[in-house]
């Protein structure tokens, strides 16, 4: 097994600042979570989910990070990189938005910082599972560089289309 490089766990662009979790995100965070029309988990929920993603990111090395807009100061969402579907070898890039920020690009500047911080892990290739209803997403994917590589069926997802990117 190839050994990497712990990914940078503070990130910036010109518009956006993607750092480690706080239990001051945990109220936005579950604003985010109850966007997608599951109804809104409680904050003992939100609070054991983010410290479930900093326990997976001490034992990987890899993130999801809050962004925050460098301006503005709010939370506007998350990136990173994760297990999910794939590999500790080969992760997912993963990112959600609130729906007041859609439209504005900073999905892909997010995302394109992360990738640029899993170059610099080592790593060789990323993938993404995306529903394939998700056209917005598809297309901030497309935009960095990611191709399709297959469709799976997923029993809570339906249709999900599986894309990767090599990494230089």
């Amino acid at each position: 097994m190839a050994t990497y490089e712990t990914m940078s766990f503070h990130l910036e662009t010109e518009r956006l600042i993607l750092r480690p979790w706080a239990e001051s995100d945990a109220a936005e965070f579950r604003a985010l979570l109850s966007e997608r029309g599951d109804g809104t988990p409680t904050v003992e929920h939100v609070q054991a989910a983010i410290g479930r993603l900093l326990t997976a990111t001490e034992s990987t090395g890899i993130a999801l990070l809050p962004i925050q807009r460098r301006d503005e100061g709010d939370f506007i969402g998350y990136c990173g990189l994760i297990i999910g579907r794939s590999t500790v070898e080969e992760p997912e890039i993963a990112y959600e938005l609130f729906q007041r920020v859609h439209g504005h690009g900073y999905a892909t500047e997010a995302a394109g910082a992360v990738l640029d911080a899993a170059v610099a892990t080592g790593r060789k290739r990323l993938w993404s599972t995306v529903g394939a209803w998700n056209t917005p997403s598809l297309r901030v994917l497309e935009k960095l560089g990611f191709e399709r590589d297959h469709v799976s069926m997923d029993d809570t997802s339906g249709e999900v289309v599986w894309l990767t990117r090599s990494l230089p």
